[in-house]
Order: C-alpha cells, then structure tokens, then sequence
C-alpha cells in the first residue's frame, strides 16, 4: 500500500501510523504528507521521519476547489493508492473522494454517528454535556456526507464522574493511534470491503 497521510495540527496521529510503518505494524510506503498550514506541527513530524512534506495553504489559491486540486496532483504525482486523514480540517469536493473512492480513511474522536458532522466541532466536549456512559473513536471511510461514511473500526471508552474534555480527549487519543493503524493495514491486506455502503472487515488469514 503506498499511503499519503493528510493532516492540518500537531501530527499525533500521524506519527501513530508512521511509527507503525517503522516498527513493522503497519506494511506500507508512506512517499508524501500533505499539510494545508504552514505552521502545523506535524511537518515537524514528517521531518523526523523523513517524510516528504507537502503545504498546500488556502491563502495561495483562488478558490478551495483549485487548493484541493493542487493537494490531488501532489498525491497522485507519489503514486498514493489510499489517504490517511490524521487530523485533516478540511470538507473535500467531489472530484477529490472520486479520485480515492473507498480509499480515505478518516479518524473521528467520537463513536459514530454520535457527535459527528459540522454540528459537533468538539466531540469530546459534547459526550461531556450529553452524559454519556461510553465515548471514543471511529476509523471511517470519507463520503460526500460529513462523517457518515462506512465504519471500519472503533473503540470505546468510559466516561468517568470526573472527566474533563482534557482527560476524556487523551483516552480518547490512545485508542486513536491504537486503532487507526490497524485498520489501515486491514486495507494493506485487502481485508475491507464495501457492500451496500456497509464496510465489511474479512477474517485475518494464518499460516
């Protein structure tokens, strides 16, 4: 699997799946990061692992659709076959999901569909407010629906009496770099499907 990973803050997440890619967990090439910020500390994070880097800033295009453009031609130019959104702010156009259909893979600090979409920018804060027992998060495809794509993998948390956003988002965050990898080497393994918009995860096969 040749992975661009695609991420706009401080990179936690990607360098969970690069880390990954070091240690042998995760059997991929990862030949290019996209960063839309210039100031992102995740291009700290593709230095270390000395990881092309790619800025692709809003301010520097006419229009977001020409940005996303730009951001699809430096993906495909290092011959990407699946995207890892590793904390990506951004709602991609038509061509784009086209270009890597059922091949972007998105991780959302919540257990999907609860707190997800434009309605819920802070997942954590709202599982807090909502008094919830259970929280988490959920490897999903990226759709034209915000957040609705197929679910490949989650994990669960317990919310505890004395839990702050802080505390909750960094349990949180541990399953997020647990899982995330995970299910990006099921797709390097060809065990994910889509069938009727349903992501299907097919037994690992043993020797």
């Amino acid at each position: 699997m040749r992975l661009g990973i695609m991420a706009s803050g401080r990179g936690s997440n990607a360098r969970a799946i690069l880390a990954a890619v070091r240690d042998g967990r995760l059997r991929a090439d990862v030949p290019v990061l996209v960063c839309n910020r210039a100031d992102a500390g995740v291009l700290d994070v593709a230095r270390e692992f000395d990881v092309p880097a790619h800025v692709v800033v809003r301010s520097d295009f006419p229009t977001r659709t020409a940005q996303q453009r730009q951001m699809l031609e430096v993906l495909q130019d290092a011959r990407v076959d699946t995207v890892a959104l590793a904390g990506f702010s951004a709602i991609f156009r038509p061509f784009f999901l086209e270009a890597f259909s059922n091949r972007i893979l998105n991780i959302h600090p919540s257990l999907l569909p609860a707190f997800g979409g434009t309605m819920a920018p802070k997942p954590q804060a709202d599982a807090l407010a909502a008094g919830v027992k259970l929280a988490g998060c959920t490897v999903h495809l990226v759709t034209e629906d915000l957040d609705s794509g197929p679910i490949v993998a989650q994990a669960a948390v317990c919310v505890h009496p004395d839990d702050t956003v802080d505390t909750l988002a960094a349990r949180i965050l541990e399953q997020e770099h647990r899982i995330f990898p995970e299910a990006l080497q099921w797709f390097a393994d060809g065990r994910v499907s889509v069938v009727d918009g349903i992501a299907r995860v097919a037994p690992a096969v043993t020797a």
